[in-house]
């Protein structure tokens, strides 16, 4: 092999190393740098809430928070009312979790991420039906194997008489006792086919539970024949209690028909103020999850008293008036009959 004619100096044995490494360097850099801007410009587009995070079909992410009670099944229910109707007929056999927490608006919820995650892990979803939870068909597109179950079957409906939704059905049936029997049922059933090894358990919340709920029917039925018939009338902002009124033998008189609307017309509170006037209502209310100034302004301007607020979507956080169903309904009927007899 021939040699060469002189071998190179020590400074250029060190430019052909340190050229291409320092090319290397830059490169890698100009790599870092883009998988950073990558990362970051991802973590900061607001369309990234709207797709439901991946996860293994049946895996259950309520449950694996707690290993102890990875065998259990795990129902979800569209809002807090229904998860804690259910809480009471599944006891400890069960998780039971809300979509929504307390204070939510429910008719026009948006899921979250963390939603979907949970209705992916979920054995059965309960919902109340009656057009109440209008996302809940986007939703449940997304695992179409898991089982739901509309706790309004079985309910006699309830037409809505006024405003833009005239015609059609008023979702609010949880509201008068008398419903609230057939959603206990409704579960019953729906956790004995679901755990078949639990059902006598089931059967005996369900019963115990159901029982409860009679002694508030009863108690509001012997409340409400104490009050002039000429006065059983129940003023709201929201058209929430029409199962109640029909059951009960109140008028309902409301602002507005579905709490979609939430922000009241001038026609719709000279209408209510009419009808105050005209029969000397001496009380209204209004919704614990709605603005109550269209309310106040009823009242400043008939004399009537605002008497307080009804829970209805929704319960209260755990230190509040209604922080169960039973709660709710015993909170709402103290306050329908002081705000009438006083």
């Amino acid at each position: 092999m021939a040699l060469p004619d002189r071998l190179p100096s020590l400074p250029e044995v060190y430019r052909s190393i340190a050229i291409p490494v320092e090319i290397t360097l830059k490169r890698d850099r100009i790599v870092l740098f883009g998988l950073l801007m990558g990362v970051w410009l991802g973590g900061c587009n607001p369309q990234t809430t709207s797709t439901p995070p991946p996860q293994r079909e049946g895996s259950s992410p309520i449950a694996a928070t707690n290993p102890a009670r990875k065998d259990k099944r795990v129902i979800l229910t569209t809002f807090t009312v229904l998860a804690d109707m259910a809480q009471n007929v599944a006891g400890d056999k069960a998780i039971v979790e809300s979509i929504t927490k307390p204070g939510t608006e429910i008719h026009g919820y948006e899921p979250t991420p963390s939603d979907f995650q949970r209705g992916q892990g979920a054995d059965l979803i309960l919902d109340n039906g009656l057009n109440l939870e209008r996302w809940a068909e986007r939703f449940y597109n997304n695992f179409p194997k898991v089982t739901r179950l509309t706790l309004s079957e079985g309910v006699q409906p309830v037409n809505i008489a006024e405003d833009a939704y005239q015609g059609k059905l008023n979702p609010h049936a949880w509201m008068s006792p008398q419903n609230a029997l057939i959603y206990v049922e409704n579960i019953r059933k729906a956790l004995r086919n679901l755990d078949p090894a639990n059902a006598a358990a089931y059967d005996a919340k369900a019963k115990a539970y159901s029982e409860q709920i009679r002694a508030i029917d009863t108690k509001l039925k012997q409340a409400i024949s104490a009050i002039p018939a000429d006065k059983r009338y129940m003023v709201s902002c929201e058209g929430a209690f029409s199962y109640i009124a029909r059951d009960y033998g109140l008028k309902e008189v409301y602002i507005w028909s579905v709490n979609a609307e939430q922000q009241a017309t001038p026609k719709q509170v000279e209408r209510v103020i009419n009808t105050v006037k005209a029969n000397q209502i001496p009380a209204v209310f209004c919704e614990s999850t709605v603005n109550n100034e269209a309310q106040l302004q009823v009242a400043k301007e008939t004399g009537a008293k605002f008497a307080g607020v009804f829970y209805v979507d929704s319960l209260s956080p755990p230190d509040g008036p209604a922080s169960t169903y039973l709660k709710l309904l015993e909170y709402n009927v103290n306050t329908l009959i002081k705000g009438l007899q006083n």
